[in-house]
């Protein structure tokens, strides 16, 4: 049985009034939408307070849910609109600045190399290339932001993405070749990469 099948039978459940499954659905996801809103959201009990937002729109609109998108799919956009909006409300757009995260480098074909020894340049590299990648991200349009964020820290396929932005796959490609340039853009001075390389 798949993820999403497994979902869907918790997501009927909650449909025919059982709240416990629900419960099971939260604690599977908690930390994942919390991820993805600290991307949007600096403080921590904001992330909080978003999440919670999100969780309980998720849980009102659930008797609509016919499962034609994966339920985390589902939960992400109900998610990232939240986070808009109360950011919105708040007159704010995302932070420009987070902590350095060296998960970020990991993504990166140079990543490998970066981590395969422990010495002072090595961590020094991999704290800087940690920065750019996070500098890289926050500058970004939020559309953009948001794709990149969803595909190389959340490992969304480009349907889900495009399912979860409510976007052409075409739109998509368009927002992650664009975030990958400005990412590659940041990095070439550290890595010293020639402008042909991306990656």
């Amino acid at each position: 049985m798949s993820e999403r099948d497994v979902d869907w039978q918790l997501v009927e459940r909650v449909q025919r009034g059982d709240k416990r499954a629900f419960d099971l659905l939260v604690a599977k996801y908690q930390r994942k939408i919390f991820r993805l809103l600290s991307r949007l959201i600096r403080d921590q009990a904001e992330i909080e307070d978003v999440a919670q937002e999100a969780f309980i729109k998720a849980y009102r609109a659930l008797p609509n849910f016919r499962g034609e998108s994966a339920f985390y799919t589902w939960l992400y956009r109900i998610a990232i609109n939240t986070a808009k909006n109360y950011l919105v409300a708040q007159g704010r757009r995302a932070p420009t600045q987070t902590e350095a995260d060296i998960e970020d480098a990991e993504n990166f074909e140079d990543g490998d190399s970066l981590r395969t020894e422990d010495t002072p340049d090595r961590i020094l590299l991999s704290k800087q290339v940690a920065e750019a990648v996070n500098r890289a991200i926050e500058r970004l349009p939020e559309d953009l932001r948001t794709a990149i964020v969803l595909r190389e820290l959340e490992g969304l396929s480009y349907d889900e993405i495009a399912e979860s932005m409510n976007c052409p796959i075409g739109t998509v490609r368009s927002r992650i070749f664009r975030a990958r340039e400005a990412v590659a853009e940041e990095l070439r001075p550290i890595l010293e990469t020639n402008k042909d390389r991306r990656w």
